[in-house]
């Protein structure tokens, strides 16, 4: 892999401090000095509100539905704004029909807003939620389709998994779901925005996208994708601004039954959110100027050598073929080390721990000095 090939080194556009080791994207991005800046300056609106005008609820929300649409790759017809990643996985829920004896399919050790749910939906309609594991199989893409028969309704899954980036082969998995005709969901927070998705390939129904990880974006806000077959639905909540007509505020109470085009009627009802929409523009604007392969390319080299230098401490990374190029889970031979986390970031290093994987997820704003610094820590405490 050649240096052009590469983003160099973007730590100039954040905030982060020359001795902080920051390896800690999945758990949440920093966000962009411009991106900041732009989410105080909307703030400051608030100051005179009575200077927002009707059109300025529908002008950034509007825009934030296009460039997440551009960075997806589909029509802004098909997008909702939300106010976060299990808000989506309810209106999939809410969309789709299960009945007893029926299945829902997630992997073990998903993230609960993507199990809840689907919980919640089989103790209402008497279906079930089985996890495949990877225990015993290849990979965790062998362990769903080893479970995907014709009992299964629903696939609900995520593009890698939380804890450790197993990645899962989504094109497989999506032909299996339409040969027994299950209906695909997809939870895509810790990917989207660092790893490339081809949506016209996957066709899920439903698919999610908290914003403050890989998409660079503030807290509680998210996207939502509906495919054209469930456009039509049922909205979780009957709020003014989905409806028809909207936009003209003194005709409010001339009480509409339609609905706003494509999928705006899934939108949550403050989807005009002043505060932090400029900033989650920002984000995807961004990432949109980078190039979602040009990130995953970086990314994968800095993990690369990270899983190198962990393999050479007698450490367990996870295999490179079974990992998306974004995300890495480390394994302890031993087990973890006792205050493992409390000792890196005593040490300015911050990554996560979840179920029994160091999670190190490196973004474009990491250096090799970042990368040294993990690895002087993990000698102190090792």
């Amino acid at each position: 892999m050649s240096e052009p090939d590469l983003i160099p080194c973007q730590r100039q556009l954040f905030d982060l401090p020359g001795e902080v080791a920051y390896l800690n994207c999945a758990y949440m991005s920093p966000l962009l000095k411009h991106a900041a800046a732009a989410g105080r300056a909307a703030i400051d609106r608030k100051l005179r509100p009575w200077q927002l005008t009707p059109a300025d609820f529908f002008t950034e929300s509007e825009t934030a539905r296009s460039r997440f649409a551009d960075l997806l790759g589909t029509s802004v017809e098909g997008i909702a704004i939300v106010p976060a990643a299990s808000y989506g996985i309810a209106v999939a829920a809410r969309n789709l029909a299960i009945g007893p004896d029926q299945r829902i399919l997630v992997i073990a050790d998903q993230f609960p807003s993507n199990v809840y749910p689907w919980r919640v939906l089989a103790g209402q309609t008497g279906a079930e939620v089985v996890a495949a594991s990877d225990a015993g199989h290849p990979s965790l893409s062998a362990a769903v389709l080893a479970r995907l028969d014709e009992r299964v309704r629903i696939v609900a899954l995520p593009h890698c998994r939380w804890t450790d980036g197993a990645l899962l082969d989504l094109p497989a998995i999506a032909d299996r779901c339409r040969e027994v005709g299950a209906a695909l969901v997809l939870d895509v927070t810790q990917s989207l925005g660092a790893l490339p998705l081809d949506l016209d390939r996957v066709r899920p129904d439903f698919l999610v996208a908290a914003g403050y990880k890989w998409l660079l974006g503030p807290y509680s806000v998210g996207y939502l994708y509906v495919a054209p077959e469930h456009r039509d639905g049922r909205p979780l909540e009957e709020n003014w601004i989905g409806r028809h007509g909207s936009e003209d505020f003194s005709r409010l109470i001339d009480y509409q039954d339609g609905y706003q085009p494509g999928a705006r009627r899934f939108d949550v009802g403050e989807r005009a959110n002043f505060g932090l929409l400029p900033a989650s523009i920002a984000g995807l604007e961004q990432l949109l100027a980078w190039g979602v392969p040009a990130i995953a390319r970086t990314l994968l080299a800095t993990t690369r050598t990270i899983a190198a230098r962990a393999s050479a401490l007698g450490l367990e990374p996870t295999p490179e073929a079974r990992r998306a190029p974004h995300f890495l889970g480390v394994r302890f031979p031993r087990g973890l080390p006792p205050g493992l986390l409390t000792r890196l970031a005593d040490r300015h290093v911050h990554v996560s721990v979840r179920g029994d994987s160091m999670r190190v997820t490196p973004h474009v704003y990491n250096h090799e000095g970042d990368v040294d610094r993990l690895f002087e820590a993990l000698g102190r405490v090792l």
